[in-house]
């Protein structure tokens, strides 16, 4: 059995493989930041902070990145691309694999490197909060997708051929 990081390694990037198709099945720049009635966040602010999300947390502090985030920014701006969203995504992938296939297997039982809101964490506890933490965005950003375009076509974001063996 694979160790915990590698596991989640696999699912955080078959998710933001998913965010990927998500974002690029929008017709095109503008609907990928359209807001629906009841609703405060459109996919590409999603996008942008699960990437922002999972370059600090795996890339920054569990793999020693440079990354510094800009966590208002991931909110506020609202004119990037389709191109320029999924080119992040993939950098997000790429980060998150890197970090998580050269971690420690004790930091998996240890605490986590930072307090989160004030807790206490352990490392593989939190990691497997962060798939679900962007598991969570990437069906959120499916809704708003077919919404947004009424189109109920799915693009497959959770392929079972990705965790098979």
């Amino acid at each position: 059995m694979p160790d915990v990081s590698s596991l989640v390694r696999i699912q955080l990037v078959r998710e933001l493989e998913g965010l990927v198709r998500e974002i690029e099945a929008f017709p095109d720049d503008a609907s990928v930041w359209a807001v629906v009635p009841g609703v405060t966040n459109s996919a590409g602010t999603l996008a942008q902070h699960v990437c922002g999300n999972l370059q600090h947390f795996v890339g920054r502090v569990l793999g020693g990145s440079s990354y510094v985030r800009e966590r208002d920014r991931e909110f506020s701006e609202r004119t990037a691309s389709r191109a320029t969203l999924v080119a992040e995504l993939r950098k997000t992938a790429e980060v998150v694999a890197d970090a998580l296939t050269r971690l420690p297997i004790a930091q998996l039982d240890a605490a986590y490197p930072e307090q989160l809101g004030g807790y206490t964490v352990n490392t593989a506890q939190f990691l497997v909060h962060l798939s679900a933490h962007l598991a969570f965005h990437l069906g959120q950003a499916g809704y708003l997708r077919r919404i947004a375009t009424g189109s109920n076509t799915s693009v497959g974001p959770l392929p079972l051929a990705s965790i098979a063996s």
